[in-house]
């Protein structure tokens, strides 16, 4: 490697420093100036950073979707289209460099456009994490004799096959029909609650077979 050693002429070291700083009774420079690369010359300006809450529901969860935001600081409004990823969590703030405010002096940048997520609540899916639970309705026969119930989906109904004797609250896990994962590939599972689902309204046939079952200590 080679180093340059500077060769001051014989003079001395508080020669060294009038020639840098100046004499006595000199001001030295502010080092915040300085660092903004002038003497009392501000660096250039920068906009605000804005931030907008948006709602997305759990379909578009899902799949991912688009939001257009209305970014209104100074003059007419832009628009602003903006990809939320499929997976978002809840309260997750998405970044877009440079759609922020506008500076206040020409010859600057804009700040940051910033958007704080919602996911609308579902009337019939709960989330956690990357996976989806739901309760399922089941006949009290298929819960007792075994059969397929179809579990609803945000692709679509799904048929298992419900063993006989399946009690009440039974969780039934149908792997990667949950969400899409935010980091990383794949997606998370349903669980499905079983909910047994009394018969309402029994026919005098209906009751007397049930007096059968009671007899039999069933």
């Amino acid at each position: 490697m080679r180093v340059d050693v500077q060769d001051f002429g014989g003079r001395g070291f508080s020669d060294f420093f009038e020639t840098f700083f100046g004499g006595p009774g000199q001001s030295f420079p502010d080092l915040e100036e300085m660092l903004r690369g002038g003497r009392g010359r501000p660096g250039p300006s920068r906009g605000d950073d804005l931030e907008y809450e948006v709602e997305v529901t759990l379909e578009e969860v899902m799949r991912g979707t688009r939001r257009t935001v209305n970014v209104g600081d100074v003059g007419p409004a832009r628009k602003v289209e903006v990809k939320v990823p499929a997976g978002i969590r809840d309260g997750a703030r998405l970044r877009v460099p440079g759609e922020g405010g506008s500076p206040e002096a020409g010859g600057g940048s804009r700040g940051d456009l910033y958007l704080r997520i919602r996911v609308r609540p579902h009337p019939e899916f709960a989330r956690d994490g990357d996976d989806l639970q739901r309760a399922v309705r089941v006949p009290l026969t298929t819960a007792v004799l075994g059969g397929e119930v179809a579990v609803p989906t945000l692709d679509g109904p799904v048929g298992i096959k419900v063993p006989s004797g399946t009690p009440p609250g039974r969780v039934f896990r149908l792997r990667g029909h949950g969400l899409p994962r935010h980091e990383g590939s794949g997606r998370g599972d349903l669980l499905a609650q079983m909910a047994v689902a009394l018969p309402d309204g029994l026919s005098k046939r209906e009751r007397e077979l049930f007096e059968e079952l009671k007899q039999l200590g069933r």
